[in-house]
Formats: structure tokens, C-alpha cells, sequence
């Protein structure tokens, strides 16, 4: 009995002292927590790290953005204007062609045929023409001499012009000949782009084919149509009465390239009502061939020009709101009112220092009063690119090794493993001459760069 008392008081101090100690504990994590401050005050001694940018004053465009697209100034459909097999075709598909260049061509042999007998005739009508001309000069020359009737040389005369009737009517029907066998040969009536042919050699082509042999779209210039809000109509007809030239961009899909620079045209005559939008026409040149027809762009229209305005990087704004990095090392917040944005950068009105540091990247981790530490957001991506690089040379180099490379690196130690990598990197710049270092010389693992490793 006296030992399961003495057992019992043991198990009781044990339980004693276990609790005690673990009441210390919960005592200390609230008191550890307030010594070390929160995580997102402003009271804290831990600097959060963020990436900054400029307050600066520039020149500001006023831009409309809308969906817009592009349309060709012309459009041909070449179709023959006159029937006949079609013999040869001079281009090829989705080629530029200027105007007048030729196309293709038809049978010309009945045109042909026509346009020589219409020449046959016109030589006949003309010489009996002269033949008629040198009666009439005889017969006035008797007339003068009283030797032959006024009602000879009349009827002579008569007769000439009748000739030159003929004579004029057979020109008529020459040229007509002639014509018609040009037109054996399809030329383009506009310069553009060729679509697809639609038409083959050996077919009978006439003037009705609704498709004919092939189409040709202008594409330089081209032109943009879009719509823009009725709001922004008497800024762009005050600007054009003045003048001034608004400039418009494309943009592709992903509004990330940008496809072309033109300028504002023409304005439609009447508003829509469904969308209270009016519909423009931009012009582009086009010189490069990019923009096609029918093509879906991204179009940006500048209205306006500010003039000097107060800009902060558009990262920078959170809810009319931006942290200012002071002095001190502390960011405090202030309040704008937002205007135009262009690009990367906003114009802003309020109570911000010209070329003070606004924070741009880390706004989540930070509150009025917290210290921060500026790092250069340009410097940090070159380093995550320069290790993402070292690391694609490793694993190219590891995809260069033959067979019993490979097998050899597999049974080396990392220190061997080291020493071997950096004796093939070596020769590959030509610092040694050998191709691998020995393994049993491994080299120590500080010396060993970040590639490697």
C-alpha cells in the first residue's frame, strides 16, 4: 500500500508539471505573435518587397476603342465580254496584279476571221470610192468646157458620196472587229489581290457567268469601318473642321501587336438607334499587305491629345487609390480621380510629387504605414530568365551525351557528377581540350556554378 501511495504521487506531480508547462506555452505564442507584428501592418519591422514606379508628366492620348472591319475599296469580278474557249491562263492564284495586266486568254480565231473581212470590205468601199473621185474630177472638167451635162456631173457627185458613206460605215464596222478581238484577251480592270479561279482552260466562258474567271479585290489602300459612341461626335467633328488628322490603330485579337497606323476618313449620315453608336470609315495604306478583307480588328481612335497631364503606371491605381513610397521607407495612400488611360500609364488629378514612387506590383500585401523595400522588377525577371537559360544549356548538354556518358555519369558521385558537366561545358567553349574530366579528380561543390548544380 505504502508503494502504490508513493506511485499514485508521482503520476500527480508528473500531470502537474505537464500542465504547467504547457500553460507557459499557450501564455507565449500570443506574446511571441505580438512581438513579431502582423503580417500586413504597418507597425511591423519587416519590410514587404514591391516594385515601383515613376510619377511623371507627358503628353496623353484620348482614345476610343471599338471592334472594326476592314473592307476593300473595290472589288472586280473579271468576266470575259466576249464568248470562246478559253485558251491560256497568265496568273496564279492569290497573286497581286496591276491594272491592265493580262489574264487570259480566248479563242480569237473567229474575231479574227470577223475583223479581216470587215478590212476586205473597207479596201473595196475604198477604192471604188478613189475610182468615183477621179470620175467626178473628169466630168467637172468637161462641164467647164461645155462638153458634158450638169445632170452627168450631179449625179457623179452624188455617187462619190455615196461611196463615202459606204467607206464610213466599213471604218465603223472595223473598229467594231477589232474590238471585239481585244477583247480575246481578259485583262484585270483593277490592281489587287486574285482570289481563286474559277474557271478552267477548255471551258466556254460568255459574259453571263455569274462567276466568272476570277476576282480581284483592291488591297492598298484599304479601309477600316467601325462604330463610335455618339458622345464622341462633336469632339471628332470639331477636330475635322479644324483640320486635324485623327489617327487610328489596329490592333490584332489579343490586343498585343499592333497591325497598322491610319487615319480617320469619313463619317456616316445618320446615327444608329439601336446602339446610339455612328459608323466611320478609317484608311489605311496597307503597304505590307497584311490587313485583308473582311479581317476582325481591334481599332483605337484618338480623339484628343492631353497636354502635359499628371500619369502614374496603370498598376498602379487600386480602386482610385495608390501607395506612395515616402521617405522614410513607409507608403501611405492616396486618393485620385482616374482620367484617360493610353497604354501602360493613366492620367490622374491629385495630391501626388512629380517623380515621386507609386507602388506597381505587391499592392495586396501592404497597408497604410508599412514599410516596404523597392526591388527592381526588370532586374528579377533577368535573373529568373538567366537561371530558366542555365537550366535549358544543362539539360541540352545532358541530351548531347552518348550512351556510355550517360552510364558513366549514372555510377559518379555529385561531386563527380559536378566535375564531369563542367569539363564538357568547358570544351564547348573551348577552355580544355579533353572531353571530360577524370572522375577521380572531383572538384568541391562550392566552386560548382548555379548551372551545373
Amino acid at each position: 500500500m505504502r508503494l502504490g501511495a508513493v506511485a499514485a504521487v508521482a503520476v500527480v506531480a508528473l500531470l502537474a508539471a505537464g500542465g504547467a508547462w504547457w500553460w507557459q506555452q499557450r501564455g507565449a505564442v500570443p506574446a511571441q505573435g505580438q512581438a513579431a507584428g502582423p503580417r500586413f501592418g504597418g507597425g511591423g519591422a519587416q519590410a514587404q518587397p514591391v516594385s515601383v514606379g515613376r510619377v511623371e508628366r507627358r503628353d496623353m492620348r484620348v482614345m476610343v476603342s471599338a471592334i472594326g472591319t476592314l473592307q476593300s475599296r473595290a472589288t472586280a469580278v473579271v468576266r470575259t465580254k466576249v464568248s470562246g474557249e478559253l485558251k491560256a491562263l497568265h496568273f496564279n492564284e492569290g497573286d497581286e496584279v496591276k491594272a491592265g495586266q493580262l489574264l487570259a486568254q480566248i479563242d480569237p480565231r473567229s474575231y479574227q476571221a470577223a475583223f479581216d473581212q470587215a478590212q476586205g470590205t473597207l479596201m473595196r468601199d475604198q477604192a471604188l470610192l478613189r475610182n468615183a473621185r477621179l470620175d467626178l474630177q473628169r466630168y467637172q472638167e468637161l462641164k467647164a468646157q461645155d462638153s458634158i451635162a450638169s445632170q452627168q456631173v450631179d449625179t457623179q457627185a452624188a455617187l462619190v458620196r455615196q461611196y463615202e458613206g459606204t467607206v464610213a460605215a466599213d471604218q465603223a464596222q472595223v473598229d467594231a472587229a477589232r474590238l471585239q478581238l481585244s477583247y480575246t484577251r481578259v485583262t484585270a480592270p483593277i490592281a489587287g489581290r486574285l482570289g481563286l479561279r474559277q474557271a478552267d482552260l477548255g471551258n466556254v466562258v460568255n459574259p453571263a457567268d455569274a462567276n466568272g474567271i476570277v476576282t480581284i479585290t483592291q488591297l492598298r489602300p484599304i479601309d477600316a469601318v467601325f462604330s463610335v459612341p455618339q458622345a464622341q461626335l462633336d469632339r471628332i467633328r470639331e477636330r475635322r473642321a479644324r483640320g486635324a488628322e485623327l489617327p487610328v490603330e489596329l490592333w490584332d485579337r489579343e490586343q498585343r501587336q499592333l497591325l497598322a497606323r491610319g487615319r480617320l476618313g469619313a463619317l456616316d449620315n445618320a446615327i444608329d438607334l439601336t446602339t446610339d453608336t455612328l459608323k466611320v470609315k478609317a484608311a489605311f495604306a496597307n503597304a505590307d499587305g497584311r490587313l485583308f478583307p473582311n479581317q476582325f480588328v481591334n481599332v483605337r481612335l484618338q480623339v484628343d491629345l492631353l497636354k502635359d497631364a499628371l500619369t502614374v503606371p496603370a498598376a498602379a491605381v487600386q480602386n482610385n487609390y495608390v501607395y506612395l513610397v515616402q521617405d522614410d521607407g513607409t507608403v501611405t495612400q492616396r486618393r485620385l480621380r482616374v482620367g484617360v488611360a493610353d497604354g501602360d500609364r493613366v492620367s490622374v488629378e491629385g495630391d501626388l510629387p512629380e517623380g515621386a514612387q507609386v507602388v506597381t506590383d505587391g499592392l495586396d500585401r501592404l497597408r497604410e504605414g508599412a514599410r516596404v523595400m523597392v526591388i527592381d522588377a526588370q532586374a528579377a525577371a533577368k535573373a529568373d530568365q538567366a537561371v530558366q537559360d542555365a537550366g535549358q544549356r544543362r539539360a541540352q548538354m545532358l541530351r548531347n551525351l552518348t550512351p556510355e556518358q550517360r552510364e558513366k555519369l549514372s555510377r559518379m558521385t555529385p561531386d563527380e557528377r559536378r566535375a564531369f558537366l563542367r569539363g564538357l561545358r568547358a570544351q564547348r567553349e573551348g577552355a580544355v581540350p579533353t572531353a571530360s574530366a577524370p572522375a577521380s579528380a572531383p572538384a568541391p561543390a562550392a566552386s560548382a556554378p548555379p548551372a551545373a548544380r
